[in-house]
């Protein structure tokens, strides 16, 4: 089969809403610095109408990853739910403008699309309210089964695994890609998540994921470990490939049981943390869809990581295409 797709992620259509803050603002309107907190439909509209100079693009954890991708120059599609309102639009819209293909259906009816707030500070923390609204309302009917069958890699969010028609979906999709020889890759997203779901996880790791994400916190939870080492050893025997961050000390790469460390990139100054992780995933999965070795796909995901924190907001303002260079003309 020919592969038009590189990747095809599963994730929470979010518009990412991304403002300049102080700690005393967030300290007035109750808001915990530097963590992600899940808020309804009011709480929304009130941080909203309180920021100032917002930025909105197209966000959730997935499709940040897919739009480095497509800056990199791969070929993807995403398949997250929206309502037929503004934001949805603006979310459509942003997606169509970089080359990635979202057909999902919006709803008619409901909750309004997904929003996440996010305040950032001078000292480059992000403080996430999100109103997860449509977005927890995907089901297998929104799946594209020709969309995933085109793909090298199905890339899904752990965030999904909360909402049972969601989650239903996910199963859906993972059976979908094993059909048609599709890899399945599994981002943990957050240590919360691992936590309420850990058996549920490491089934799905040890039974259907190809390629794992995580990052330190997330993987000594998943495997109830306060030693990195010892979670590095138990997940070499769930899952083939591995790539486990780890903030200012770099990644650890897995294939094969071949363990890697890759250096971490020196950065001038961090301007926003927002969406390192998912940069990282990108500049990975780019790697793996156009076979570089396991090192040179650790090595190009820091890079985008790196690049994306030196920037405010998710999204790369330049073309991150370059990086490959220094990868592939280095190793």
């Amino acid at each position: 089969m020919v592969r038009k797709l590189d990747v095809v992620a599963i994730g929470n259509a979010i518009v990412d809403i991304i403002a300049p803050s102080d700690d005393a603002f967030l300290d007035r309107v109750n808001i915990k610095k530097g963590a992600m907190e899940l808020i309804d439909g009011a709480r929304a509209s009130l941080l909203e109408g309180k920021m100032v100079s917002p930025v909105a693009s197209c966000g959730g954890s997935a499709a940040n990853t897919v739009v480095g991708l497509s800056n990199l120059g791969g070929n993807c599609g995403f398949i997250g739910k929206v309502k037929n309102d503004v934001a949805g639009e603006q979310f459509k819209s942003s997606m169509k403008e970089l080359n990635i293909i979202f057909e999902t259906p919006p709803s008619t009816e409901g909750a309004p699309t997904a929003k996440c707030l996010i305040f950032v500070t001078p000292d480059a923390q992000r403080s996430m309210n999100t109103f997860l609204g449509a977005s927890t309302e995907l089901q297998p009917l929104d799946l594209s089964k020709e969309l995933i069958g085109l793909s090298k890699i199905l890339y899904l969010e752990g965030y999904l695994w909360d909402p049972p028609n969601a989650k239903r979906a996910f199963l859906e999709a993972i059976n979908i890609a094993k059909e048609s020889k599709t890899k399945v890759a599994l981002s943990l997203s957050d240590a919360f998540c691992v936590d309420r779901y850990r058996s549920e996880f490491l089934d799905l790791i040890e039974k259907h994921v190809d390629i794992l994400f995580g990052n330190e916190t997330e993987i000594l939870s998943l495997y109830q470990t306060k030693s990195f080492d010892e979670a590095v050893q138990l997940v070499q025997k769930d899952c083939d490939v591995v790539a486990l961050t780890r903030d200012a000390r770099g990644s650890v790469v897995v294939e094969n049981n071949n363990f890697f460390e890759i250096k971490p990139q020196k950065v001038s100054k961090v301007i926003d943390t927002t969406g390192a992780g998912d940069l990282y995933a990108a500049g990975f999965l780019y790697g793996i869809s156009r076979d570089m070795d396991i090192r040179q796909c650790g090595k190009l995901g820091g890079l985008a990581a790196s690049q994306i924190i030196t920037q405010f907001g998710a999204r790369p303002e330049t073309s991150l295409a370059p990086l490959i260079d220094r990868v592939t003309k280095t190793d």
